[in-house]
């Protein structure tokens, strides 16, 4: 790769940031933590430049430097998921801006109960717009699990936001058949 090719794909991971740490926040639920993740993907992106085979894949292969970066944390530490308020938006409606953070600390602390590998593919899918191969490839697993994964965590996470209680799934009473002892 000469240098002026390798300086445009370096200054697009340094543009990639953003996108990277709206991910890493949703799999840890810790800004500091998210921060010091994308840090560490990008630095290691660039430094690694040279290992990137296809460039129009510049933004799978950060993802899956950034879920190496997240795997190898969670081996370190056993991470303890932190939910802080979202800064508001600026809107003009105060009583609307309440009611938007409320919705997003709801999704975010739901977001945050899923087990790991949910809430991986379903930030990835929903949130960052990747196709399943691209998640797939990402994590390094089948499209066949991105789509089971995704399918259980979006069932969970609607779970939980209907909840009466945060972070607790209650059983449907609809379906539940009661059975008697019958001599």
């Amino acid at each position: 790769m000469d240098k002026v090719k390798v300086r445009a794909l370096q200054a697009l991971i340094g543009e990639s940031r953003d996108r990277l740490y709206r991910v890493a926040l949703a799999w840890c639920g810790d800004e500091m933590l998210a921060d010091d993740l994308v840090q560490e993907a990008m630095t290691a992106g660039v430094v690694n430049i040279h290992q990137l085979k296809d460039e129009g894949r510049l933004f799978v292969w950060l993802y899956s430097i950034l879920n190496n970066c997240w795997c190898r944390y969670l081996r370190k530490v056993k991470p303890q998921v932190e939910l802080d308020e979202q800064m508001a938006c600026e809107n003009e409606d105060p009583v609307q801006s309440c009611h938007e953070l409320e919705i997003v600390g709801k999704v975010r602390c739901a977001v945050a109960t899923l087990p790991k590998n949910q809430s991986q593919v379903i930030s990835l899918v929903d949130l960052e717009g990747f196709s399943y191969c691209e998640v797939a490839e990402v994590l390094e697993i089948p499209v066949g699990t991105v789509m089971s994964r995704l399918h259980r965590a979006r069932k969970n996470l609607l779970d939980r936001l209907n909840s009466p209680v945060p972070g607790r799934v209650e059983p449907d009473r609809g379906t539940k058949k009661d059975f008697r002892i019958v001599k």
